[in-house]
């Protein structure tokens, strides 16, 4: 489904300014390690992903958005980062522009075919990390790791620091 009637409410109100969107994505790997991708028709790819839906956790928006968009049915085994900010604003073709809050898990297929649903896809593949395609999202290298290392949160040390010296 491109966008739910929730957000094309949304859309009604704010016409295409920019929306504070939270949203997930999820690395799926084939038995060789490849990452799955797909390709919605423009000059970048993207990981299976889309936005969170009312009423609904990340856990659950990444397994209904992999099964809109793949076909396949996933089971969420780790939380690998959580990423938002300046980096994540996307203004797509028709003009509306979003800053995505995006949580991206490692999960795991446990049925389904590969095969486009919503027709949000129009190529699905596989790719080594290395040789990924050229991404609308700019998660950093580190994500395209498999690992089993604690979670990757986007934040530096000294914002800690300076809210603290802020609040003395």
């Amino acid at each position: 489904m491109p966008i739910s009637d929730y957000y094309a409410n949304l859309r009604q109100l704010v016409g295409t300014q920019r929306l504070f969107t939270p949203c997930v994505a999820a690395i799926i790997r084939n038995e060789a390690g490849h990452i799955l991708f797909q390709d919605p028709g423009g000059p970048f790819w993207s990981l299976p992903a889309g936005t969170i839906e009312l009423g609904e956790s990340p856990a659950q928006a990444v397994i209904r958005e992999v099964y809109e968009e793949t076909g396949l049915f996933v089971r969420p085994i780790r939380l690998i980062a959580t990423f938002g900010g300046e980096a994540f604003r996307l203004t797509y073709p028709d003009g509306n522009e979003v800053e995505y809050v995006a949580t991206v898990f490692e999960c795991k297929v446990v049925g389904g075919t590969l095969e486009a649903i919503d027709g949000e896809s129009k190529q699905l593949a596989y790719f080594p990390k290395q040789d990924r395609p050229p991404l609308a999202l700019p998660y950093p290298d580190h994500v395209f790791e498999a690992s089993e290392a604690t979670s990757y949160f986007d934040w530096e040390e000294h914002w800690l620091t300076d809210l603290q010296q802020q609040n003395r």
